[in-house]
């Protein structure tokens, strides 16, 4: 009896220290198993679960663009695997990642080029690997994106926030008899363009003055400059245009925010926006910092361009690419026009409807 339960125990004991070791084991194959699974996904290669996505930005220190990859990377959970990097403002640079990511097998790309009339040469790239590309904020020439069928777009239509612009203005102009300084009936105003040939800088330029001019308000342009999206040469750009025309100018207007804060921080050495010197300056995409200049008073008013949703819309139709469907609403939540373009629309934010950019 004593012998029976003495090699009872000593089985239950061997059984135990055999368990141990197995969970020890178990333990250093998982180790290993998840180093060598996050080793492979860090080199480019596929989880097994989620499809690695290759996304190229055309700058990272763009503060819009900053919003659209955070919402693109945000929008990835559970989708895909995103590799978003920095092409620097530069095309042959980016040409360089785009390679790099087809090398690596990505199964799709997601393409905010530095230079739009580049697109057709990724496009070629893409197709000789068969791997879909989507273009955000900066649309491919149309004959471009007629190369191939996998070629998308995810943006917004540049004469809508041009229009949105104007009516700032022209809201201003109307209900402000003294915007009209020196009483001729027509507004002297400067321009503040983004990168030349952009579309979004001459489309926004174009139907930003013409929505005045359909309003019924003479216009005269004093002066007109790139400052190439960035706030440091807005603030330059302006600060030129002041020493030129002074108090001549009853209007600025900006492709883009960081632009427009730049003419705002030079406006404020001129010794406007204190007692009752006001400048109507509107810019473009409703950026954190522009919303706080809203509620300081300081800008009159902007376009809240959805980097959220441009994105998310990126992302959905690029995950759903590469898993080799066809991007249609019912798999991407997007209406898809012409079935390559996901347009995502504009809205004219004021101190009154800041809720809506925030």
């Amino acid at each position: 009896m004593t012998a029976v339960l003495l090699a009872s125990v000593l089985a239950v004991g061997a059984l135990a220290g055999c368990g141990g070791n197995n969970n020890e084991g178990t333990n250093t194959g998982n180790t290993g198993t998840n180093a060598g699974t996050n080793a492979g996904t860090n080199a480019g290669g596929d989880n097994g679960e989620l499809p690695k996505v290759g996304v190229a930005i055309y700058k990272f220190d763009d503060t819009f663009m900053t919003g659209v990859r955070n919402s693109l990377k945000d929008a990835a959970a559970g989708k895909a695997e995103v590799d978003i990097v920095d092409s620097q403002n530069s095309q042959p640079t980016q040409n360089d990642k785009v390679d790099l990511f087809l090398n690596k097998g990505y199964k799709a790309l997601a393409i905010n080029a530095v230079d739009r009339t580049a697109a057709g040469v990724l496009i070629d790239k893409a197709k000789a690997k068969d791997v879909p590309i989507v273009f955000l904020n900066r649309e491919p020439m149309a004959d471009d994106m007629n190369k191939w069928d996998k070629v998308y777009y995810v943006g917004a239509k540049a004469e809508e926030s041009g229009t949105i612009s104007g009516q700032l203005v022209v809201d201003y102009w109307k209900a402000n008899p003294k915007a009209d300084k020196n009483g001729d009936g027509k507004l002297q105003y400067v321009m503040l363009k983004g990168e030349p040939g952009h579309q979004d800088a001459e489309l926004r330029t174009k139907f930003s003055v013409k929505a005045v001019e359909d309003a019924g308000i003479p216009v005269e342009k004093l002066a007109e400059d790139t400052a190439m999206w960035d706030r440091v040469k807005g603030q330059e750009k302006m600060a030129a245009f002041l020493a030129s025309h002074g108090d001549k100018i009853e209007a600025v207007f900006a492709n883009n925010d960081d632009m427009a804060l730049g003419a705002v921080e030079a406006l404020k050495a001129a010794g406007y926006f204190t007692g009752d010197k006001f400048m109507p300056v509107v810019g473009v995409d409703a950026t954190a910092p522009a919303i706080q200049a809203l509620q300081d008073g300081t800008l009159l008013g902007t376009v809240l361009n959805d980097a959220k949703n441009q994105g998310k819309a990126t992302l959905e139709l690029a995950a759903v690419l590469a898993k080799g469907e066809t991007p249609t609403k019912e798999n991407t939540g997007y209406d898809l026009t012409d079935g390559k373009y996901v347009w995502i629309a504009y809205k004219k934010i004021t101190k009154d409807n800041i809720a809506d950019a925030q």
